[in-house]
Order: structure tokens, then C-alpha cells, then sequence
């Protein structure tokens, strides 16, 4: 099958070569140059420009775009839209809010074109394992798209999963299942860390895949990298979050629906990027106020 794609990051440019691999006809666009020869590299047709792109491509034509959420594909996507004709498809597979895929869905309709959103689980891991891919949008123009579904896909691992938009909620609650469980391990762990027994923690990570119920493949990362560096004393622990787990969580305050556990592993993430939390100081002021406990300086 024949496809445009756009956006050749560390994803994008394994997903290229995925493709190419069963010999899909792959036409590629990157504002960075080298990105687009590397790609050529791997057997893609480069493009110069989003029209020369475009014009590359026959007819009814698909684009995948693969640029950073918010305003990148924002723009790419209205500039994209402007250049393919009716029955033409777009294919989203960032992380965008589902919200977003409503309106853009909805504008594009009007236009004459499809609008597919996709989930995209599987990071710089895909090329080798699949991408878990969630997606949404209309049935006619998903089911012509399931040769790039497919390839993309370990087996069993695409589903359209509902209407415009429900690929990425799905992905949205996807992500914020894995804020948890990320934040669940990382407790553990520093627990065992400051354990009298001196635990070999590389040790029982790799024991912990052997059967275990809380085996998994966050699990098996977190022994890799614990093998690499025991004590983790090379990384700072500042974590930045994509956007997916406030969404969830606005979305589950909508609801009326109860998720502590996401709260909780999501405000973690924004006390790790405070060197000295505003907080943490007042706190320390009002026990030294009402008890003279001591305080440090």
C-alpha cells in the first residue's frame, strides 16, 4: 500500500522503516533534511515540501502524520488539508486530545476528507515488537488503511475501536494506567532501596518476570536499566509528563469517577521538576511557628 507520512523522530522513522519492510510504498517528509535521506536510506521516497509530498502520492491518498501534539500538528494538519482532494485521508497517531480530534474530524468532513485518529502505543521499541495501535474514525476509511495497521501491528495488536476521537481516548486511559503502574514499581523500589538487607534490586526485578502477577514489560524495562546502573545514580529524578494523564484525570472529574491512584503518581511527577518545593517550606515555617521544631536553614 502506499502511504505519506510526516514526522521522522525517533517513532516516526521507526514506523517508516517497519513499513517499508514489507515493502509499502512510503513517501516521507521532515523539516530536518537528514531525517528525509535517512529515510530515503531505508528505501522511502523523500519529499521536499508538505506540496511535494503530497503530489507524490495517487489518489484517494493517505498521510500519516507523526509531528509533536498541539500546535505542530495543528499546523501541519490544517496546511496538509489544504492540499488533498475529496476522499482523501489523514491519519493522526500522536498524542492528541480527544477533544481536538472532534473538531478537526468535523472540519475535515466538510472539506470532502477523512480524519483518522490513532493511538500509538510501543515507543523506540516498535520497530522490533509492533505498536499497539488504538483507532478511531470512520469504518470505510480505517478498513482501507489495515494493510498499514497490520504491518505496524505485532499480531492481534490494532483495533478500531469507536468514532472519531476514540482512538486517542482509549490511548489517553492507556496512559494514564501506565502513570500508575510506573509510579506503583518506582514506590517499591525505593523502598527495597533503603531496605536493611541490602537487596540486589537489578536481582529482583529480573526474579519478579519469572511468573510473577506483577511481571510486565515496564517491569522488565525497569530491570534493564537497573542492571545498567544499580543505584540509578546516573539519571536526576525529574519527570515530565506528556499531557494524557490531566487529561484523564479532567475527564474522570467530569465523570464523577474516582482515580487516586493516577492523581497521586501524576502530582508526583511535578514535585520531581521543584529543586525546593513552595509547599514543603511552609510546612516546615508552620511546625517551627505553633512548636519550635527545628527547621535547617
Amino acid at each position: 500500500m502506499e502511504i505519506g507520512f510526516i514526522g521522522l523522530g525517533k517513532m516516526g522513522m521507526n514506523m517508516v522503516t517497519r513499513l517499508r519492510q514489507q515493502d509499502h510504498r512510503v513517501i516521507v517528509y521532515d523539516r530536518a533534511a537528514n531525517l528525509v535521506k535517512e529515510a530515503e536510506e531505508k528505501g522511502c521516497i523523500g519529499a521536499s515540501s508538505l506540496e511535494d509530498l503530497v503530489s507524490k502520492l495517487s489518489a484517494p491518498r493517505a498521510v500519516w502524520v507523526m509531528v509533536p501534539s498541539g500546535a505542530p500538528t495543528e499546523e501541519t494538519i490544517d496546511t496538509v488539508s489544504g492540499l488533498l482532494d475529496r476522499e482523501d485521508t489523514i491519519i493522526d497517531g500522536g498524542n492528541t486530545k480527544f477533544h481536538d480530534d472532534l473538531r478537526r474530524a468535523s472540519n475535515l468532513q466538510s472539506m470532502g476528507l477523512h480524519y483518522v485518529d490513532a493511538g500509538t502505543s510501543g515507543g523506540i521499541w516498535g520497530l522490533q515488537i509492533g505498536y499497539c495501535l488504538m483507532v478511531g474514525g470512520e469504518k470505510a476509511p480505517v478498513n482501507r488503511l489495515e494493510p498499514i495497521f497490520t504491518t505496524l501491528a505485532p499480531p492481534n495488536g490494532w483495533a478500531h475501536v469507536g468514532g472519531h476521537g476514540a482512538g486517542h481516548y482509549v490511548k489517553m486511559v492507556h496512559n494514564g494506567i501506565e502513570y500508575s503502574m510506573m509510579q506503583s514499581y518506582a514506590e517499591g523500589f525505593e523502598l527495597m532501596s533503603k531496605s536493611s538487607y541490602n537487596l540486589n534490586l537489578p536481582q529482583i526485578a529480573d526474579l519478579w518476570m519469572q511468573g510473577s502477577v506483577i511481571r510486565s514489560w515496564l517491569l522488565e524495562l525497569g530491570a534493564s536499566a537497573l542492571k545498567e546502573d544499580p543505584k540509578l545514580e546516573k539519571l536526576k529524578g525529574f519527570v515530565q509528563d506528556s499531557g494524557e494523564g490531566r487529561w484523564m484525570l479532567m475527564d474522570a472529574i467530569e465523570k464523577d469517577v474516582p482515580v487516586p491512584t493516577l492523581s497521586t503518581a501524576l502530582f508526583t511527577r511535578f514535585r520531581s521538576r521543584q529543586e525546593e518545593s513552595f509547599a514543603e517550606k511552609m510546612l516546615a515555617a508552620l511546625r517551627n511557628a505553633f512548636g519550635g521544631h527545628s527547621v535547617k536553614r
